[in-house]
């Protein structure tokens, strides 16, 4: 007796359609997982005779054998289970075989039959619907996560025994339930951040653009404040960002279950004892890290020196790319890491800088050369903070506050124009690809004469270059300008030259 139950698996971030093999026959009561099944995998056998043996199914002792297709890839998780379980079912004729045409089904057994959530639903249906079957039977928990995909109907089940009365058509699915209305919490304000007008415009730029940011500054000076800010100037998730990001999470096991999908941009600031692993992603099976969490939105590094200058180093590629391919022996893996870089450091050990500044010469340069020259040449904007005076903290300097609200306005406009020159899925300058800098940078005489001035003051790399003259076209942009002159080619090497003092030939 042979049945074949549709499922699938996350493999990385991507749902991965299996095909469920059963074989019933008789002979010495063995039951065998093949198909390169992980040991949570092989488990599964214990927990699904638990699960008949509470659901009331009686199951004589048989050869069984169970091939997950395709066969060369290796399996893990516990959301064969329920598949398992059905198409033993279905092998003992206990469930019609025409019942089983085009659903697929994964979850997790519980030794009393309930049927228990697992990671990646949301992944799973967007697999499912690209890969052909109409339903897809998930645990009743992972419901409002998998009916985020449109195209799928997913049926929710809490138990074995309603799995079966289903397909039996003794029983109606249930509804799934729907999401709470919880109002997520206000972000904070840029209007609460005083002083600093430099790194609030810095601040803008990155967001207008999608640029990297590092802030240097003593502390105190608003660094981290201004870095908790930035989520609030960026777009809203589109619909495809949100299904890409909520995907993700989904698969770290990091989804609110009244309100799984993601509707803001992520904004992730990991301990500077962080590994590399915890970074980059790692284990087996591979998971996603710190980088692939902050996909489409901010992964922000406070007091950036104290890391570990191996995991930084690890940040090089992702940065440039957007994407971490993690090598196993039997195969690779791909996480999404398209992700804002945001960074804070003190000048040096004590933090103090200039008068007041107890560290050795020594002590200050071991400090700075924990950031190597390659991961500083990928940061578009580096600002040089100065610390908050009483004034600021009190009567301010009768400059106007900028708020959240009308910056984010400004980021808006930028924004579209941006969409708009690009096209092709690029959404800010910071993605624009080399050949096209030329193209959509061009300088008009006085700011090409400057630019070649901050090169040689500067050194400047090829890579530099191109990012500065990206800097310098999102500054046009939030202008309203077609091109880019002096004052934005001023601007870009300004905010860029906050680990090199100020940069005189601009003015600034």
């Amino acid at each position: 007796m042979l049945a074949v139950v549709r499922s699938c698996w996350v493999h990385g971030v991507e749902g991965q359609p299996v095909r469920v093999e059963v074989e019933v026959r008789k002979g010495l009561p063995i039951f065998t997982v093949v198909g390169l099944p992980a040991g949570a995998v092989r488990e599964g056998k214990e927990r699904v005779f638990a699960a008949f043996a509470q659901t009331g199914i009686s199951f004589s002792p048989r050869r069984v054998t169970v091939n997950l297709a395709p066969a060369d890839l290796p399996k893990s998780g516990s959301g064969f289970d329920l598949p398992i379980a059905v198409a033993l079912l279905a092998a003992r004729e206990h469930i019609p075989t025409e019942a089983l045409a085009g659903r697929a089904f994964v979850g997790e057994l519980g030794l009393d039959g309930a049927v228990r959530p697992v990671r990646g639903a949301i992944a799973l249906a967007m697999s499912c619907r690209s890969n052909g079957p109409r339903s897809l039977f998930v645990p009743a928990g992972n419901a409002r996560e998998a009916s985020a995909v449109p195209g799928v109907e997913v049926v929710p089940v809490r138990s074995l025994e309603e799995t079966v009365g289903i397909l039996r058509g003794e029983r109606d699915p249930l509804p799934i339930p729907s999401a709470r209305a919880v109002l997520p919490p206000p972000l904070p304000d840029l209007e609460d951040v005083r002083g600093q007008h430099l790194a609030k415009r810095a601040l803008v730029v990155a967001a207008a653009g999608g640029h990297s940011l590092l802030k240097t500054g003593p502390p105190g000076a608003g660094k981290t404040m201004l870095a908790r800010r930035l989520p609030g100037l960026l777009p809203p998730l589109r619909e495809s960002e949100s299904l890409e990001v909520t995907r993700v999470h989904s698969v770290a096991g990091l989804l609110d279950t009244d309100r799984p999908l993601k509707t803001r941009r992520p904004f992730r600031a990991p301990h500077h004892t962080i590994s590399a692993g915890g970074l980059i992603g790692g284990g087996n099976p591979p998971r996603p890290g710190e980088v692939s969490l902050a996909h489409l939105g901010v992964l922000f590094l406070d007091e950036l020196p104290e890391f570990n200058r191996r995991v930084l180093e690890t940040l090089r590629q992702p940065i440039e790319s957007g994407r971490v391919r993690i090598a196993r022996v039997r195969n690779t893996v791909a996480f999404p890491a398209r992700f804002q870089f945001i960074a804070a450091m003190n000048p040096c050990p004590c933090g103090l800088d200039g008068e007041g500044c107890i560290c050795a010469d020594r002590d200050v340069a071991r400090y700075r050369s924990r950031l190597s020259g390659p991961l500083l040449d990928r940061i578009d904007l580096q600002v040089r903070m100065r610390p908050v005076t009483w004034r600021d903290l009190t009567s301010g300097d009768g400059v106007p506050a900028l708020g959240t609200a009308a910056a984010r306005e400004h980021v808006r406009e930028a924004r579209e124009r941006q969409a708009a020159r690009l096209g092709d899925g690029l959404a800010c300058n910071a993605m624009m690809r080399s050949r096209d800098v030329m193209r959509f940078c061009s300088l008009s005489d006085a700011g090409a004469e400057l630019l070649e001035e901050g090169v040689g003051a500067y050194q400047l790399s090829a890579r530099a270059v191109h990012r500065t003259l990206r800097v310098a076209r999102t500054i046009a942009d939030l202008a309203g300008n077609d091109s880019i002159d002096a004052a934005q080619v001023a601007e870009a090497l300004r905010l860029r030259s906050g680990l090199h003092g100020t940069f005189a030939g601009s003015g600034v």
